[in-house]
This record gives structure tokens, sequence and C-alpha cells, in this order.
């Protein structure tokens, strides 16, 4: 089966009728006619149909190994430095329909599958381990061009390092009991985003685990029997792409993922009650570089937007003459240069791997994801100091289809634009960096990938330094 179109994803999911519960009630009827979820679902169909254009085929496809029919880039397994290229160009002309606000976009969580799939030696030989399904099921995947969220976070019920849970039910998800069929799971995950709006959860142990219930990497299909989605107030202001231009359409709803006696049968169990892999799988695999490479290429792209909006705002209000001006845009430049530097330090570098994959450097990746949470707030507050005032003064669509509207063209015009273009623009700036849903977009990028102390601490401990000791070692001497 070829790669799909995008009316083909929404129809797939309205067929899987998932349980997800919005404001108190059980959302009835297609998910995609739903205010809270059309957005995001429209603009990943979005996606998919790209995937069909002639000229963008050749990047965004490739030929199926088993059966020959075109299917997403996001599933190839980089063998060559091209092939490598050719993942982060492909997720970059995705995110650039998005302006990189689409975090779980299809190709990140393909990108993971295709991680733990190609890294499935890992569990030869292991207890309750079973890599043959693991692969077999990344294939279905990939020939489905089936999409994705995932969920790996406690609940934070106690975040003190040696908590234990001694609820008399389980709060945590845990295997409860096993059975011809399968293994049943109990309990709850955070943090979903797009929970309800893909073919496929896919539940694994982030390690730290202490439990063998706990210790589990699983596939469940999200209308499976006993799956709810509980989902947060939505972060859509309305459905004006004028008044909300981005939350309008790129709203990714976030969601606690309830496994209630959840049966999930053999063939989707890839390793389960074994706590050393548990703990070292996601690690010892493929994972972190390449989902790193995936999220940085996404990142770019959202600096890259950050950068023509905030030199839109400096045109059109007339105010590139001033030394803090040039200073605060600069910073921005900044960014992107330094980011797109390591993006394509981390290919030229990139060697073959012991699973047989172009590997890319990881250490210029890990410096862009311990930097990128710090520096993504101070973007975001360039972009209001840039606009000043003119970030409070966004009168709606509606205000310009009323008797006010004369008023408005006199007073709200600007240098290069009418009263019209300027708050459209500036009502982009506001919705980026002052709504719900742009103030959601600061938070998710500072914890993207986790605490930020423990990724930095990653980096440290994975750096290598010794050579430079030796180097200081030798000169002293």
């Amino acid at each position: 089966m070829p790669v799909i179109t995008g009316q083909e994803y929404v129809e797939r999911i309205d067929r899987l009728n998932s349980e997800i519960w919005f404001n108190g009630k059980r959302v009835k009827g297609n998910v995609s006619d739903h205010p809270a979820f059309k957005g995001a679902i429209q603009s990943q169909a979005a996606l998919y149909d790209m995937q069909h254009k002639t000229d963008l085929s050749g990047l965004l496809t490739y030929q199926s190994p088993k059966t020959g029919s075109r299917i997403g880039t996001s599933y190839l397994m980089p063998k060559t430095k091209d092939d490598l290229a050719k993942r982060r160009k492909m997720t970059q002309e995705w995110a650039r329909i998005n302006a990189g606000m689409l975090g779980r976009s299809p190709d990140y969580m393909n990108t993971v599958l295709m991680t733990f799939a190609a890294s499935a030696t890992i569990l030869d030989g292991q207890e309750n381990c079973f890599p043959d399904r693991l692969v077999t099921f990344y294939e279905k995947a990939r020939e489905k061009d089936l999409c994705f969220t995932h969920t790996f976070i406690e609940p934070q019920v106690n975040r003190a390092s040696f908590y234990f849970e001694e609820s008399d039910e389980p709060i945590a998800a845990k295997i409860i009991a096993e059975n011809d069929e399968g293994i049943i799971v109990k309990g709850a995950r955070l943090l979903a985003t797009k929970g309800g709006i893909t073919d496929e959860v896919l539940v694994f142990s982030p390690g730290g685990i202490t439990d063998n219930a706990s210790a589990f990497a699983f596939s469940v299909p999200s209308n499976a029997k006993g799956l709810k989605f509980l989902c947060r107030e939505s972060f859509a202001g309305g459905e004006s792409e004028f008044d909300y231009p981005l939350s309008s359409r790129f709203e990714e709803m976030d969601s606690v993922v309830v496994f209630d006696n959840v049966l999930i049968p053999w063939d989707r169990v890839f390793f389960y009650k074994n706590m050393m892999v548990a703990n070292t799988f996601r690690s010892k695999s493929a994972f972190l570089p390449f989902t790193l490479h995936q999220v940085v290429s996404r990142q770019v792209v959202k600096v890259e937007f950050l950068l023509g909006l905030a030199q839109s705002i400096v045109k059109t209000i007339n105010i590139g003459e001033y030394q803090n001006v040039r200073e605060n845009v600069a910073e921005i430049i900044t960014a992107l240069e330094t980011m797109r530097a390591l993006l394509i330090k981390s290919e030229v570098n990139a060697s073959i791997d012991k699973f047989g994959l172009m590997r890319p450097e990881l250490a210029p990746l890990q410096v862009c994801i311990s930097t990128f949470p710090k520096i993504y707030p101070r973007l975001s507050e360039i972009i209001q100091l840039l606009g000043s005032s003119g970030m409070i003064t966004i009168p709606t669509e509606a205000d310009f289809s009323s008797a006010i509207r004369d008023d408005l063209n006199q007073y709200l015009q600007s240098k290069t634009k009418d009263a019209e273009a300027r708050v459209k623009l500036f009502r982009l700036a506001w919705d980026l960096t002052m709504s719900a849903f742009g103030t959601r977009q600061t938070q998710y990028e500072r914890f993207f990938f986790g605490n930020q102390i423990i990724l930095t601490s990653d980096l440290y401990m994975r750096y290598e330094k010794d050579k430079y000791v030796d180097w200081i070692n030798e000169f002293l001497s």
C-alpha cells in the first residue's frame, strides 16, 4: 500500500471512533469535525497530501524494499549521508507548512519507530523480548503509512527521587495480568499529544523502572477497548485564521491516556517484565541521535519563521534604524545560524553505527537540544519587545467588517501596510507568543526532551573530554 492521502487519513481517524473526552463530555460523531481537533487534523491531512505532489514525491517518499510502492521518507533507515540529508530535508519541507509548530507531526513518531526496529537486535535472546514482532510491526506501519502518538511519562503524584506507588489501584500504567491473548494494562500515562487522532499509541518505558509490572514496550490502536483520552482545554481561540492564524490550524491537543484493563495482543508486545531492557533499550538503541536529528530539523524551521516574523514587524512599523532593534533581531539570526551549523555538522560527521544506520554525530545535536529550551523563550520575548503596544492593539476580523472599519483604517495603518494587513501580522505575533497557544508552545519547547538539567548533564557525561585533559597535561609538562 503506498503513502496515504489526507482524505484517507481523516476517514481512517473518524472510523476509529476512539474514546476521547473533552470538556466533560465524550466526543461524538466524526472527531475531524470537532472544533478542538479539526484544525490539527486538517493540517496533518495537508502533510499527507504533499506526498502525492509530483515535484515533492522524490523527497517525501522512497521505494518500499518490500512492495516497491512509494512510502514515507520518515520511515527510511538511512544507510548513506545522502539518506540522512534526505530525512532532514523531508522534515523541514513538512515543517515549513506549519512553521514548525506541529511538534508531533507524523515524522517524529515514525522516526522513533524506525530507530526501535533498526535496534531490535538488542532484544535478541533477552527474557520476554520479541525483536521479530518489533520489526514486523515497523514494516506494517511503514507500508500502511500509520501515524502514532506516544506516552511514557507517569502521572506526577510524587516527584521525590525515591517515590514508590502504594495505591490499591494502579495510578501509573502497569501490567496487572497476562493470558493466552496478551498482557492486560491498567493505569494512566501522560502526555499524549494528539491523543485520539492517530492510528496508534506507542507506549514504552522511559527508564528508571523499579518493578517488572512497569517494564514494557508495545503499540495499541487508539480505539482499543478500555483506552480513553482525557483532554485538556483547547488552546484554539476560534476558527478564524485572521484572529487565530496559528492556533486555529496547529493546536495539538494534549491528553492523559487511561488504560482501563486494556488487552495488548502478544503480536504488539515488543518486550515486557524485563527491567534491565526497559531501563536501557532507549539509551542503547538508535533512538537519541535520530530523534534529535528530526527535532532539531524542525526547530531550525521554527527559528526561521521567528526571524521572518521579527523582520516583518521591523519593516511594517519602520523601526530598523534603532540599535536595540538590530541587536534583538541579530539574536534570532545568531540562534538560527548556530542551530543550522550544528545540524549540518551532525550530518557531515555521521558514520555507520552497529545497526548499519548512517548515524548523525550526537554531540552537536545534544548541544542544540540543551540550548533551544533556553533560547526559545527569549526569542518569543524578542517578538513581544519588537511588537510593543502593537501586540495589544489587535482588533478582530469582525471589527474590520463593522461600522468602525473606517476608524481602524485611519488609526491602525503603518508605514508599509494598511490597517487590516498590519493587524493581521500583529495577531500572528500575538498568537505565537502571548495567546494560550503561544505560551503552550514555549512550555512545550522547554520540556520537549525532558528536564533541562538532565539534558545538560547527559551532554556532560557523553561528551569526549579526555583528549582535552590530555592536552592540558601535555602542555603543563
